[in-house]
């Protein structure tokens, strides 16, 4: 049986949690399922970014509490955490289009993701004290670095739960947009990405999340200098370049 579904649409990998009758828990079978899915899309160079979703009703609705109990600890954690974590390892942009709820550590997908987008059933429910354990996998770092430190509390540890236009306002989405459109919405965004040269974007990628380690405006141009050159010397460019040149000479 799958439990991940995966379709190609003009350089963009739709990458579809397909659980629906347990609400796309996040279980062993489908973390090794991604990591499989992950290593074809990587080695493919026709695929320039990623969307994830889930089978409706649900996003994700958490961890296979089963799979934590089984395997305790560390390793066994790890193991569960392996699907989400090759969402924020990626080198390709990635887009979460949440539709319905997105519990506890099945947050952890959409906060490994570089881009929420929001549907207007979506529900945001970090959950975890509320069932006795301590969140995981990134989960309040990653929160923190998509919305604010008033709202991780408020939503970690006095459990409020929000919704897709109040996950936009507080930043926690980039956007939040009807249900119909939301994949579609995702998709299109994810194809600007999927248009640019790959390797281009993965290096710009790198430069965006390395601008934490960033304290200063002179450290930031060098910081992007050596990616820019690199890029001026590629064909995109030299192509753009010598077509500007053609076209001012022709007038």
């Amino acid at each position: 049986m799958s439990f991940v579904r995966l379709e190609r649409i003009d350089g963009v990998a739709v990458i579809t949690l397909d659980d629906p009758d347990r609400r796309n828990i996040a279980s062993l079978p489908m973390s090794a399922e991604l990591d499989a899915i992950f290593d074809d899309i990587e080695s493919d160079e026709s695929i320039g970014a990623i969307v994830l979703t889930g089978a409706a009703p649900a996003f994700s609705a958490g961890a296979d509490l089963e799979d934590l109990l089984a395997g305790g600890g560390r390793d066994g954690l790890m193991a569960v955490y392996a699907g989400f974590l090759r969402f924020a390892n990626t080198p390709l942009p990635t887009i979460a289009a949440v539709n319905g709820a997105a519990v506890g550590a099945g947050m952890n997908f959409l906060l490994a993701c570089d881009v929420i987008i929001a549907g207007e059933s979506a529900k945001f429910d970090s959950r975890f004290l509320q069932i006795g354990i301590g969140p995981g996998g990134g989960h309040t770092w990653r929160m923190r670095n998509h919305t604010d430190l008033q709202t991780v509390k408020a939503m970690v540890l006095f459990s409020e739960v929000i919704r897709g236009k109040e996950a936009e306002r507080v930043g926690l989405a980039w956007r939040c947009v009807p249900d119909d459109e939301l994949l579609d919405h995702a998709i299109g965004m994810a194809k600007k990405a999927a248009a640019a040269p790959r390797e281009l974007v993965i290096k710009t990628k790198k430069t965006i999340v390395d601008t934490e380690m960033v304290t200063t405006g002179a450290e930031s141009v060098e910081h992007e200098i050596d990616t820019q050159v690199w890029s001026m010397g590629e064909p995109e460019f030299v192509e753009l370049v010598n077509n500007l040149r053609k076209n001012i000479s022709s007038k």
